[in-house]
């Protein structure tokens, strides 16, 4: 299993780890499988807007991260397409940008 452990203060915070992997362990664990993360529809503010918003705002991704309660290098996965935010952090992203679409989990 291929996990990264994020820490804060020295203390583990969060486990990321492959969504097949993370489909893998609730199915032994008997829950329900979980759908993927999906973009916002409509006129919501599409997530490859992320890095102009956040420079629009004039935040660094380190201050973003911050935030956001994630690491930099994990903000950067999401700005750059490679993987897409969890239902809290595209909430705290959209509280901290100032996308209510984002903020209301639509």
């Amino acid at each position: 299993m291929s996990v990264q452990v994020i820490t804060r203060d020295g203390e583990a915070e969060y486990a990321v780890l492959p969504w097949a992997e993370y489909q893998a362990l609730l199915q032994a664990a008997g829950r329900t499988v979980a759908a993927a993360p999906q973009e916002p529809q409509g006129n919501a503010v599409a997530l490859s807007e992320l890095v102009a918003l956040r420079e629009a705002q004039g935040l660094s991704q380190a201050d973003l991260a911050r935030a956001v309660g994630i690491s930099p290098h994990y903000l950067n996965l999401f700005e750059s397409g490679e993987r897409q935010p969890d239902g809290a952090i595209l909430r705290a992203l959209g509280r901290v940008l100032g996308v209510s679409a984002w903020e209301q989990g639509s």
